[in-house]
């Protein structure tokens, strides 16, 4: 039985799939007593992710500056952050606060190759039979920290640009949970 909860925030831009099936599995799936998600946090007033968070027990705030939020994780004592789609790259003065702690990001491609916003649109332009999606330890650069898993998915049946995002994302969606129990583990070992 686990006996520590690792305190941790999703900060997201966008439609929020991948925070959505987080949280959901947060609540009542693999990652149930091993997160604890007290808040959520947008830079985008806009962002459809919103709405699906409105579903779980988070408070949700929207925020841009990145002071604003340093001071709110403080606040809630977060030390685990988890980027679900957030399109803002978190400063120096950001990561070095959070050198201690963990940070991790999901991105549509093996990170050796492509780098950046776009990953399945490249996939797909390049032609490729297969690609990767990859969850990795955010640092300083774009997509530059240390991989922690990768899975290859097979888009070679696909005829659309369409089809390698809905193909992607459906894997995403069962991928980054099960990536973040691992690491959860690993962390709350000493505490079991």
């Amino acid at each position: 039985m686990v006996k520590k909860e690792i305190k941790a925030t999703i900060l997201f831009s966008g439609d929020g799939t991948n925070l959505e099936s987080i949280l959901q599995e947060n609540s009542f799936g693999i990652l149930k007593n091993l997160y604890k998600i007290p808040i959520v946090i947008t830079n985008n007033p806009n962002a459809g992710g919103i709405k699906k968070a409105s579903n779980f027990n988070v408070k949700i705030e929207i925020i841009d500056s990145e002071c604003e939020i340093l001071e709110l994780l403080k606040k809630y004592k977060i030390d685990f952050i988890i980027l679900a789609g957030y399109k803002k790259i978190l400063s120096r003065k950001f990561r070095r606060y959070f050198d201690n702690k963990m940070v991790v990001n999901i991105h549509p491609a093996d990170t050796s190759l492509f780098k950046g916003l776009g990953g399945y649109k490249w996939a797909f332009n390049s032609s490729l039979k297969s690609t990767k999606i990859t969850v990795h330890y955010v640092d300083e650069g774009v997509d530059t920290g240390e991989i922690i898993f990768q899975k290859e998915i097979d888009i070679s049946n696909c005829k659309t640009l369409e089809e390698v995002i809905s193909i992607g994302l459906s894997i995403e969606h069962r991928f980054y949970p099960e990536v973040l129990k691992k690491v959860a583990e690993t962390i709350i070992s000493p505490y079991l």
